[in-house]
């Protein structure tokens, strides 16, 4: 299996490079490939003829999509279109990653696939568009749903993943605030590496969650990193509301994986455990 990762810079883009080792034909972030550039996907996709695209690519900067949507909607909706239309050409699956805060937070059980999505924020928007794009190209496509993620090589703007924010903000000793009103399930980026690649090895298609088992606010997952990782500090619980943030953000996100199960995908491990291996893995302080 012949395989291109966009997005490949990311924490999920490096799990899935990590993990693929020789069957990664072609791997790059945006200075190799910008995917909002149609001209240059259909180009590459015909020149390293893959099997399997999987697009880690995207804007992932929820507040600043409010600010500036255009952006959001090139990269995550205009963008995974060009790779779906470059993908039906040749052949080729197209795997990509889209996001629980493509639901608007209502409910209080977890999200199954057929459920309505109603995004709060351009974020979610456009990442919705991007998802009904690949659908409407009529091409071979999985589209996996997923919360939270973390790992190795968060986003340089925002100063790495959460887990790695708070524990460095801990370790400076400036004041932990976290919201305690957003329930979601974390997401371990190699577990869903390891995922992704099992269900395109299963020939799963349509649209699909995954992650990791369990769920939690950012303000437990916050508490959690601090107690794993041995820093006492204090960690605030404040609402939503207190951060007057510009985008909206469901209450209740937690994602059901049923139908990746019935397809043979075992549950992932609890995120407490993903955690915890994250942790570990990261250089000693």
């Amino acid at each position: 299996m012949r395989v291109a990762v966009t997005g490949a810079a990311g924490q999920l883009g490096r799990a899935l490079v990590d993990q693929l080792g020789s069957r990664a034909v072609w791997s790059g972030g945006r200075g190799e490939l910008d995917i909002r550039d149609g001209a240059a996907v259909a180009s590459l996709v015909a020149r390293v003829h893959p099997d399997v695209v999987i697009n880690a690519a995207a804007f992932n900067d929820v507040d600043g999509a409010e600010a500036d949507p255009g952006s959001a909607l090139a990269a995550n909706a205009v963008g995974p279109a060009h790779l779906a239309r470059a993908c039906r050409e040749r052949g080729a699956l197209l795997v990509h990653i889209s996001t629980d805060y493509e639901f608007d937070g209502a409910r209080h059980e977890p999200y199954r696939e057929e459920d309505c999505a109603r995004p709060l924020s351009s974020y979610g928007v456009s990442k919705l568009a991007g998802s009904q794009l690949i659908a409407a190209a009529g091409g071979a496509h999985l589209i996996v749903r997923t919360s939270g993620v973390f790992g190795a090589g968060g986003s340089r703007i925002k100063g790495g993943s959460f887990v790695e924010r708070i524990l460095a903000r801990a370790r400076s000793g400036q004041p932990l605030r976290v919201v305690a009103d957003q329930v979601f399930s974390p997401t371990y980026a190699p577990d869903l590496a390891s995922a992704l690649l099992a269900l395109v090895d299963r020939g799963a298609r349509g649209l699909l969650h995954v992650t990791n088992s369990g769920f939690c606010s950012w303000h437990e997952l916050a508490v959690a990193a601090l107690e794993v990782a041995g820093i006492h500090a204090h960690v605030e619980a404040i609402r939503t509301e207190d951060l007057h943030a510009p985008a909206r953000r469901p209450a209740y996100s937690v994602l059901s994986n049923e139908r990746a199960h019935s397809l043979g995908l075992p549950p992932l491990r609890p995120w407490r455990d993903a955690l915890a291996a994250f942790l570990d893995g990261l250089p000693a302080r």
